[in-house]
């Protein structure tokens, strides 16, 4: 904003709430000076609108930097609760849960199960196979799934259908333990 603007801004800021109401363009000269007025208002407008920006970012690398060591404190605790958790339910395998005053360390067990690995393969094994009743235009796993079991041939466990036939597109996700945190 040059100097111009700024004493079209102090006019403009001189105007009483009265003028303002008696405020008319009546010729060419007072549709300039108006137009004037708000080329300054508008210069204004963009200086606010630049300064908020730029705090903003300001802002926010501020509270990433501040964040960062919070969530890098918070994952270290997380990880030697759930170490801990994992060393209690190893000794004693009903320790699912360890409750304090201050918070929860829950296991949650998911047994293996089907899990979809090359769609496409999986697909054309449904089509092939006539599983209409588990096609869409995807496939409905949730459905499918449900006529796969999990065999073990050799040292591999493997995913075959009812008539024992192995089903391309599928692997066998281990069973695990997942460990959650609650304050």
């Amino acid at each position: 904003m040059n100097s111009l603007q700024a004493i079209e801004l102090a006019e403009v800021n001189e105007l009483q709430v009265a003028e303002q109401q008696q405020f008319e363009i009546s010729d060419l000269e007072s549709l300039n000076w108006a137009f004037r007025k708000i080329s300054a208002l508008k210069d204004k407008e963009k200086e606010v609108v630049q300064l908020a920006n730029v705090e903003r970012e300001r802002i926010a690398n501020w509270e990433k930097s501040e964040l960062n060591p919070i969530h890098d404190s918070i994952g270290f605790f997380e990880w030697h609760i759930q170490r801990y958790h994992a060393e209690q339910l190893a000794a004693d395998p009903k320790q699912k849960t360890i409750s304090t005053p201050y918070g929860k360390s829950k296991t949650r067990k998911s047994s293996e199960a089907p899990e979809k690995a090359d769609e496409t393969k999986l697909l054309d094994y449904a089509i092939e196979n006539e599983l209409d009743d588990c096609i869409k235009t995807e496939i409905k796993w949730g459905e499918l799934k449900k006529k796969f079991k999990i065999q073990k041939i050799g040292d591999e466990k493997v995913i075959v259908d009812e008539d024992g036939q192995i089903v391309p597109g599928v692997t066998v996700k281990p069973e695990s333990i997942s460990y959650s945190v609650e304050v």
